[in-house]
């Protein structure tokens, strides 16, 4: 009886809690929609017209920043608000978390890496970028060397370390795939029948 309750409760919680997010920012958008409405004079907004008018908001929004002087001017206020420290850090991890979802082709360039550590053992890592910044790649022994961010299990937060691309060992492995198992500190195997090393000579 335990066990089958436990069984319901794995296979159930998932899927209404991702239910329940998706919901819950619908009707968030669909309020704010709605006090929009009202503050313009519309008194008796219909259900979802609240939600259909943030839409077009957000698609005018985006149709205005393909025009030069829109961005500009954007650009312009964003520099002069980055100027309160409070703001520019609120600001700065709001514009990060937004690119980052923004990023989903990019995520394909990612690449997934196989990172030795001392005791012979190895971490699965992600390379996010091709090089480092000037600054740290000065105060760095010679070398090529790439930031490589380490995700940690049931966490948000991940470790980005440099790592010389010598000590690295590329795996043909998805970026999905390889974050949901370091997400679920390998629990989730999906997709990982095909996984195989690009270059078996590049053993650190």
């Amino acid at each position: 009886m335990r066990r089958t309750l436990l069984r319901g409760m794995l296979n159930l919680l998932p899927l209404v809690f991702s239910l329940w997010l998706f919901w819950s920012v619908l009707v968030s958008l669909d309020s704010l929609g709605i006090s929009l409405l009202k503050l313009f004079g519309w008194s008796d907004p219909i259900n979802g017209s609240g939600f259909t008018l943030i839409i077009l908001i957000f698609m005018l929004v985006g149709l205005s920043f393909s025009v030069s002087p829109i961005q500009w001017i954007y650009h312009k206020v964003e520099s002069q608000l980055l100027r309160f420290p409070l703001f520019k850090t609120v600001y700065g991890a709001s514009k990060d978390l937004a690119a980052l979802v923004g990023q989903e082709k990019q995520h394909i360039n990612k690449q997934t890496v196989l990172v030795k550590q001392a005791n012979g053992s190895y971490v699965v890592g992600f390379i996010t970028a091709q090089k480092v910044p000037d600054s740290l790649n000065q105060a760095l022994p010679e070398g090529d060397w790439v930031p490589v961010l380490v995700q940690l299990s049931y966490q948000v937060a991940g470790i980005t370390s440099l790592v010389s691309r010598k000590d690295l060992i590329e795996v043909d492995w998805s970026f999905e795939d390889a974050m949901r198992f370091m997400l679920t500190a390998g629990i989730s195997q999906t997709g990982n029948g095909t996984h195989h090393s690009i270059d078996k000579n590049k053993q650190p």
